[in-house]
This record gives structure tokens, C-alpha cells and sequence, in this order.
């Protein structure tokens, strides 16, 4: 299948405590392990917050947009993500997500409805479907 939008980004320096910056410099951060993960944490970025961005903005587009299909208003909308890092017993890491919709002036069943139909066309709940865990809520 052909692509729609292709993007490059490249991690440099020391992974977690590098910096990655996009091909076209629209993102350039520098990383720094969490304290929580033994790093100087600080006012540095890390890759789990940048996946909880990612989604969080990608999943609220996808609400907005089929939220428009079914005519229905909703305004002052958010999506809050909580990218945890788990440990394997096995061994490896995979992450944990906690995902919740805040669709104020709904019904709970319509919120419900659009969060579950978000959670079938969004590219990162596609991507993650069967990964790892993603909990959804909507909260009116």
C-alpha cells in the first residue's frame, strides 16, 4: 500500500540520554533518563513522553474527525495519555497505555461510542492492537 506521509528522525549521542531531531528539524529534543529510571531526569524529554504525545494528539484527530462523520458537536474535547515502561519478566521492557477522552457536554454512552470507533481507525491504536495494553475511557 502506498504511503501517505513518510518522516525520518535519527537518535543521536548516548540513546536515552542522546538527542533525536527529525530530518527536516522540526523536532529536535534532547533525552534524559527519568530520575525514576536512575537518570538526572530534569527538564529533558524521554521516548515513552514522546509516544504519549503522539498518541494523544493522533487519537484526538481521529475523535474529532469521526465525531464530525456522525454529526456530532463536540467542543473543549481532550485525549490524555499515561505511557508507562514495564519490565518483562522474561526479560526487555514493553510499554503500558492508559488512554482517556474528555468529551465534555456528551452523553456517556455516545463518549463511549466514539472512543471505541477512534480506537479502530487511529494509527497508533492499530499499531499497538495486540502489543500492548491500551485501556480506554471517556470521561463526559
Amino acid at each position: 500500500m502506498p504511503a501517505i506521509y513518510t518522516t525520518e528522525a535519527i537518535s543521536t549521542g548516548d540513546g536515552r540520554n542522546g538527542e533525536v531531531r527529525t530530518a527536516d528539524g522540526a523536532l529536535d529534543e534532547v533525552l534524559a533518563v527519568p530520575k525514576e529510571m536512575g537518570g538526572p531526569g530534569g527538564d529533558k524529554t524521554n521516548p515513552e513522553q514522546l509516544f504519549a504525545a503522539g498518541y494523544a494528539a493522533c487519537f484526538h484527530n481521529g475523535l474529532r474527525i469521526i465525531a464530525g462523520e456522525r454529526k456530532i458537536r463536540v467542543s473543549d474535547s481532550t485525549v490524555a495519555t499515561t505511557v508507562s515502561l514495564l519490565s518483562l519478566e522474561s526479560g526487555g521492557f514493553t510499554l503500558a497505555v492508559e488512554l482517556t477522552a474528555h468529551l465534555p457536554g456528551l452523553d456517556q454512552a455516545t463518549a463511549d461510542e466514539l472512543v471505541e470507533a477512534t480506537h479502530q481507525v487511529c494509527p497508533y491504536s492499530n499499531a499497538t492492537r495486540g502489543n500492548i495494553d491500551v485501556a480506554l475511557a471517556a470521561k463526559v
